[in-house]
């Protein structure tokens, strides 16, 4: 299929009208992140029943797209994470419905794969294998370039209809597609700036002041590496912000010379933002300060913690299911900690929730078979148990 180049605002209006009543479409980004604050949008691939068109974002708006996106048609993608906030950005809304090929993978007993596994395991299809290094933002793209973008969408809808099919045979149509809303609705929105602090390394070693100075000379960086759209390493480097941390600078001579600070830096205003930063972390009040997540499991369940966890991995691998789709470290530690969280209800309640829940009630017990390689949950409380 010859993809269809949309550079100019009545071919966009022409794909709109296309798409308009088209029942689902396949869709997936070429992006570049290294650098800009924010992922640069460079080609949106889109496809339909009978078409295909790469839209040139350089050229034109992409918002008159949001009509389709907030449409009746499900939005096809595979591992479309990010697929759905660069969308977000450049058209001003997300889709309504939307079905993942690599979500819907993993509940088939195919693990996480690659769209270029996936079209092979199940199209015995070969899609062209692309260069990583592809600068997508040059123009004109070569033919090259643009069979490979194409190849993205051009399977899409028919590698989720036989995903769909095996999970209908399954009966597992209804989990798959409760996780791909899970991952629609999913909270996209910028973190806070004052969390910034929590990806430094070492940050849970940190005490006392250090805390604020890390808090707020962070957040700056945040802040202005999403005002002048520039990586944050660009704005301060990591190498920078620890030396800061370590021995916070007052005056600009000696802010020149913590390891790790350039010429960007040390210019007006840039170096007074930054010492006010600094001053601002000294000063700042515990209760003002912003800790990270804490897991905040009973120690005492540290054991049964670990034993439930290796249950669910074994349970996951008897269902074909991927372990991360059934349950994450996270979901069993609110559930151990709230009682609620996506194992108290749905499908995953009644294949893991449940049980855990007996077990805790000492309704149920856990036991070791086949010389302990296997781990088998019985419906039943051991001898004893009270």
């Amino acid at each position: 299929m010859e993809p269809w180049w949309v550079d100019e605002p009545r071919a966009l209006h022409d794909l709109v009208g296309r798409l308009r009543d088209a029942p689902e479409y396949a869709l997936d980004t070429e992006f570049h992140g290294e650098r800009t604050y924010h992922p640069r949008l460079a080609l949106l691939q889109i496809a339909w029943s009978d078409g295909l068109a790469l839209v040139d974002p350089f050229a034109l708006s992409l918002e008159p797209l949001a009509e389709i996106l907030e449409g009746p048609g499900t939005m096809v993608a595979h591992a479309g994470d990010q697929d759905l906030a660069i969308v977000a950005r450049a058209c001003g809304a997300g889709p309504t419905r939307l079905f993942d090929t690599q979500v819907a993978a993993g509940f088939c007993g195919l693990g996480t794969p690659s769209l270029l596994h996936l079209a092979e395991r199940l199209l015995k299809v070969e899609l062209a294998k692309g260069d990583r290094l592809t600068d997508w933002t040059r123009r004109p793209l070569h033919e090259d370039q643009r069979t490979y973008a194409a190849g993205d969408v051009l399977y899409l809808l028919e590698i989720a209809n036989r995903l769909r099919d095996l999970l209908r045979a399954d009966g597992r149509l209804a989990w798959a597609e409760e996780e791909c809303e899970e991952r629609r609705v999913r909270d996209r929105e910028r973190p806070d700036p004052r969390a910034a602090w929590w990806r430094i390394k070492g940050n849970r070693q940190l005490r006392a002041k250090s805390r604020g100075i890390a808090q707020e000379v962070a957040a700056w960086r945040e802040r202005r590496a999403e005002q002048g759209d520039q990586p944050t390493r660009h704005v301060l480097s990591d190498l920078a912000m620890a030396g800061i941390i370590a021995r916070p600078p007052r005056t600009r001579e000696e802010l020149a010379a913590v390891r790790g600070i350039d010429g960007r830096a040390l210019r007006a205003p840039v170096a007074d933002e930054l010492l006010d930063a600094i001053r601002r972390g000294q000063e700042l009040s515990p209760t003002d300060l912003l800790m990270p997540p804490r897991d905040d499991t009973d120690r005492s369940l540290a054991p049964a913690l670990s034993v439930i966890a290796a249950w669910i991995t074994q349970r996951a691998s008897e269902l074909k299911l991927e372990p991360s789709l059934l349950a994450t470290r996270a979901d069993l530690a609110e559930l151990l900690n709230n009682g609620d969280g996506r194992l108290s209800h749905g499908w995953r309640g009644e294949i893991v929730g449940a049980p855990i829940a007996a077990l805790l009630a000492s309704n149920a017990s856990i036991v070791l078979r086949d010389g302990g390689r296997r781990i088998e949950l019985l419906d039943q409380p051991a001898e004893g148990a009270k």
